[in-house]
């Protein structure tokens, strides 16, 4: 019998509002789609959800149809939303998105005086039991305080056993000169398993090469898997004994946004259902495949069923 895992994540969540074709550029007049509810970590949530785990998300949305926006969608997928703060006064965050051909993408951020920071309190008796708890280092980015109030929370779900994982998750735009060394280092202390990308793992660890950067991370006792997202190249995972590689699935892709976000949620859902490395790496890269199918953040159809289908036609 599969193990239903609880896993739980925590950051900002938001609405994209997202040039509806590659090569649109922020100074150009033209059209806008949206709102989608989006924020990485709401994302992944919402991932875990729809592949049958027990999904839990910490964060707030402003008392405004966005808000709503969000939360519905949440919810609709199974989300547990009851650690989601609704804030009267301050409206709900705001990202909006063009992207290029190459897959990759400019943000404007609409945070600052939003919801976005408010979180709700929870004492350390009530934080929930959980298998992982999941962060994104653009959360870490948000502010100071924000920052201060993930770290506590990861300290808290570690205490009671949660194994933390971790995508850098970098945003230039919301980095603003800020050292993401110091910035992610608590969360780097704790981790059992992180999800960079190529530059990321140049950047987080000060290295100029993959060895060097994984060698670099290797160092916490903790670590355990080192999943290395090379995006339509594949993902190559790193233990302590071996390397694997995995090729990325071939699908007409409409939309990159919230990939890596799926593959983060597809990856650690099969960990917590016993598959092999090798298997949570082929979970992970359909659950991202599938999410590009779709425009939108988190408008994937992603299951059980159509990742198995998926992993069937690419055996």
């Amino acid at each position: 019998m599969v193990k239903i895992a609880n896993i739980w994540t925590m950051g900002e969540m938001l609405v994209e509002i997202m040039r509806p074709k590659p090569n649109m550029p922020f100074n150009e007049s033209g059209e806008f789609l949206g709102p989608f509810p989006s924020g990485a970590p709401a994302i992944f949530a919402d991932t875990v959800a729809k592949l049958g785990h027990s999904s839990g998300i910490i964060g707030s949305v402003g008392l405004d149809g966005f808000g709503e926006n969000i939360l519905e969608r949440l919810k609709q997928d199974g989300v547990n939303c009851e650690n989601v703060l609704v804030v009267p006064g301050k409206p709900t965050a705001v990202a909006f998105v063009t992207y290029s051909n190459d897959g990759s993408r400019k943000y404007i951020f609409y945070i600052d005086g939003t919801s976005v920071t408010k979180i709700r309190a929870i004492p350390k008796e009530l934080i929930p039991e959980a298998d992982f708890f999941h962060i994104m280092g653009c959360s870490l980015m948000v502010s100071e305080d924000f920052r201060e109030a993930i770290i506590k929370k990861v300290k808290a779900f570690w205490g009671k056993g949660a194994q933390i994982t971790f995508d850098p998750n970098i945003r230039k735009e919301l980095l603003n000169k800020k050292n993401i060394i110091e910035i992610i280092k608590p969360i780097i202390e704790h981790c059992s398993i992180i999800f960079p990308g190529i530059e990321e793992l140049n950047i987080i660890t000060g290295k100029n090469s993959i060895e060097a950067g994984v060698n670099e991370l290797f160092k916490n006792d903790l670590m355990k898997l080192i999943v290395l997202k090379r995006g339509k190249k594949g993902c190559t995972i790193f233990s302590r004994e071996k390397k694997i590689n995995i090729p990325a699935f071939s699908i007409e892709e409409i939309d990159p946004t919230g990939a890596g976000d799926c593959f983060d949620a597809g990856f650690l859902c099969g960990l917590a259902e016993g598959k092999s490395t090798y298997e949570c790496g082929r979970m992970a890269s359909a659950a991202g495949a599938l999410n590009t199918a779709m425009f939108g953040p988190m408008e994937g159809k992603i299951n059980k069923s159509l990742i198995k289908k998926l992993l069937n036609q690419n055996e």
